[in-house]
């Protein structure tokens, strides 16, 4: 049989759309080797040249202007969603159930909700849980390691004098080196500007579970540099040294879910603090923002923290990095849209429906916890022993560990709301039990009314109850600040480890 010859029209346009196509590619291999090109040359020939770690932000300006730029709008404080803004809102008058939650910790004093990374040092600063003048001076206040996440002053610290002698120090041994707010070495290897871990913790953890940092792709990475901070972590014993809680640890050994972390915690006896109504041996959740979004179908389809957070723009022809990291909800058009076909309000509606269900179950546990620490210390007032005070007191630490493991994850409900709700509604559960078991002890003892429960309605009348002396915290917070904080700045400013912008 014979072959059929394409008809004349037919090679015409067939050979019209090949050279089509081959124009339409060699468009994009030259734009291409020009943005190549003037990266390049950015590279090759920049002002600032630098070996080290450079952690003076501004000194980058002259060598990459837009995403610095984009970077100091991290300042910013304006954008609001429905239930969080950038900024430091004060979650303890808008949740006075938590200082009940807290009660025995810092954490009792101050939680506001976080604003962008230039505010890191000034907040750090300002919050009521680091040191007061009294604290200084005694060296009581918090450690040292607590800076490790807010500076690229910390990687230069710990490069200039070992990672464990950085950690050994307390909280204001550095307040007048740790000065300039997270930027550029952070992320950056500040000679090649190739994204690169600058914090410890997350490289041992890599190593205990058998496993090179160095292998990581560079997708992965874009994850990965956030993960050094958005994490959970805890202080631990420093290794072969009698030096106690300070040195910074991620209890990924197991993996990233909540039980993961709480059979590593539970296999040490581990507990952050006693609580000062139930005597529960408290599990503090820090901010496992990573953990949580490796649960959610976004980090389970590889999407990296930059995708959403940190998404590409243009400027003048040339793609960078928005460093304004904030909530996608804020650049939607950059964000969601890239991947998404349905409309921003659309969008935007699904965001809050899953925040919604989640913040639901959220409100119930928060109250649930409080009555639960309170009506412990009502039976323990009533004659309760230890021996039976046991199983409460797990009952209490599960359901505040999942509290506030679901609560501290800044993103969660967007993140992972399926694993959310199930971490939630087990708390609830654990937290139930422990309100159910209060009652059978106390029956055992004679009480069967009703607990009497304090009025707990605002932040202050909550502090009261737990006997925290909120104007004494204030007042010396204020000296401080007056105090301490400027002379810190003035050493800084005088010995170059900060300069004007």
């Amino acid at each position: 049989m014979s072959e059929k010859k394409l008809k004349s029209w037919q090679s015409w346009l067939l050979f019209g759309g090949s050279m089509a196509a081959v124009f339409v590619l060699g468009l994009m291999v030259s734009s291409l080797m020009e943005r190549r090109a003037e990266v390049a040359s950015i590279f090759n020939n920049r002002k600032n040249p630098m070996e080290g770690i450079e952690s003076r932000n501004p000194l980058y300006k002259s060598d990459f202007p837009r995403e610095y730029q984009t970077w100091k709008a991290t300042e910013e404080t304006g954008f609001r969603s429905k239930y969080m803004s950038s900024n430091n809102d004060d979650v303890l008058e808008e949740r006075p159930n938590m200082v009940i939650l807290w009660a025995g910790y810092a954490f009792s004093w101050d939680y506001n909700a976080p604003r962008g990374h230039m505010h890191a040092i000034e907040d750090m600063r300002e919050i009521l849980r680091t040191g007061a003048p009294a604290e200084l001076e005694s060296g009581s206040n918090q450690p040292g390691t607590c800076w490790t996440c807010k500076s690229p002053d910390v990687p230069r610290l710990m490069d200039s004098l070992g990672v464990a002698e950085f950690y050994k120090a307390n909280w204001a041994k550095w307040g007048s080196e740790v000065m300039n707010p997270i930027g550029c070495a952070d992320c950056h290897d500040s000679k090649t500007m190739d994204l690169a871990i600058s914090r410890p913790a997350l490289v041992e953890a890599y190593e205990r579970r058998g496993l090179d940092i160095k292998d990581a792709t560079q997708n992965e990475l874009r994850s990965l540099v956030c993960a050094q901070c958005h994490v959970e972590y805890y202080f631990q014993d420093f290794p072969n040294t009698p030096e106690k809680d300070q040195y910074l640890t991620f209890p990924h050994d197991y993996g990233y879910t909540l039980e993961d972390a709480e059979r590593y915690f539970d296999e040490r006896n581990y507990y952050d603090y006693i609580h000062a109504l139930s005597r529960t041996p408290i599990l503090k959740a820090q901010h496992p923002g990573y953990e949580i979004a490796m649960q959610g179908i976004h980090g389970q389809r590889g999407v990296s923290c930059a995708d959403c957070h940190m998404p590409y723009t243009a400027d003048g022809g040339v793609k960078f990095s928005d460093h304004q990291i904030q909530s996608p909800l804020a650049k939607m058009d950059r964000t969601c849209l890239v991947c998404h076909r349905e409309s921003e309000e659309v969008l935007r509606q699904n965001v809050y429906e899953r925040q919604d269900k989640c913040n639901e179950v959220r409100n119930r546990l928060e109250a649930e916890l409080a009555k639960a620490h309170i009506e412990a210390k009502f039976a323990w007032d009533n004659g309760a022993t230890e021996a039976e005070m046991k199983d409460v007191l797990q009952f209490i630490r599960k359901g505040q560990w999942r509290w506030d493991y679901a609560v501290a994850s800044h993103g969660a409900s967007f993140h992972a709301p399926q694993e959310v709700v199930r971490i939630m509604s087990s708390g609830l559960d654990y937290t139930m039990q422990a309100r159910l078991e209060i009652a059978k002890i106390l029956a055992r003892h004679g009480y069967t009314g009703d607990i009497p429960m304090p009025d707990i309605s605002t932040r202050d009348k909550a502090a009261a109850y737990c006997g925290i002396d909120m104007k004494k915290r204030h007042e010396d917070k204020e000296k401080f600040m007056n105090e301490i904080v400027p002379q810190w700045i003035s050493q800084a400013m005088e010995t170059g480890k900060l300069l004007e912008d």
